[in-house]
């Protein structure tokens, strides 16, 4: 089932426009997961291909998920970081050819306002008022001219979100060895393989796939690296 589609009303659009959501938290949620569950458990498929024990599973599982998971969410802190570290150099860079030269600048922005549709009075007229307000004209230009959204990614955040989601779907694999439940390989990889299928139908959520296309896809994915694991783990055994 799909997310509700968002109101009409003035009050709705006044407050949704007033704090837009950016780019959300489902990038960061879906790539901490993945790559959670798909690398914990190619360290309990490998090593149980290996032959060894249980104890050495949960040692390395366990180190995995801590240092694995800090990794990636100081490498997505770092990527976020120097993305919105570019935003602030392309606004000052806007900010500083406004102030020397205002005629380019407003050759550019009626430009980008004309590819948007706008013409003839309403585009002369448009060009004045966003230029009347300096952030606004500067907004403006960074979306047009270069891509960039109106809100400034968060790092720490997209560091936080990523970490969270690693440790939630890398523990996964480790529950049955972590329980000392019999069986314990057999039933990592049924738990593993319904977390990859739960987070793609998860995904499904914020797209136009069925549940179930986006299910099996992640599915597919994460059981070939599943896999890859495995036999290579056989080959020590």
């Amino acid at each position: 089932m799909k997310l509700s589609e968002h109101g009409h009303t003035q009050a709705e659009i006044d407050a949704r426009l007033a704090t837009p959501p950016g780019r959300g938290d489902l990038r960061d949620v879906v790539y901490g997961a993945i790559d959670g569950a798909v690398t914990t458990f190619a360290i309990v498929a490998g090593v149980a291909g290996a032959g060894l024990s249980p104890l050495v599973i949960v040692a390395l599982g366990l180190a995995n998920v801590l240092s694995d998971g800090f990794s990636m969410a100081a490498g997505n802190y770092s990527a976020t970081k120097a993305e919105l570290d570019d935003i602030h150099r392309l606004r000052a860079v806007e900010n500083r050819h406004i102030a020397t030269n205002p005629e380019g600048e407003l050759r550019e922005l009626r430009t980008i306002l004309a590819q948007k549709g706008l013409s003839g009075a309403t585009l002369e007229d448009a060009t004045r008022q966003i230029a009347a307000r300096r952030e606004t004209w500067i907004a403006a230009m960074l979306e047009g001219e270069y891509g960039l959204a109106s809100v400034d990614p968060h790092p720490l955040r997209a560091a936080l979100v990523t970490f969270a989601a690693f440790l939630a779907a890398g523990a996964v694999p480790l529950m049955p060895f972590l329980l000392g439940l019999p069986r314990a390989f057999d039933t990592s990889v049924i738990l593993t393989l319904v977390c990859f299928f739960a987070i793609g139908t998860l995904k499904s959520r914020w797209s136009l796939s069925p549940w179930w296309r986006s299910g099996l896809e992640t599915f597919g994915i994460g059981a070939t690296a599943a896999g890859i694991a495995y036999v290579v783990g056989t080959l020590f055994a």
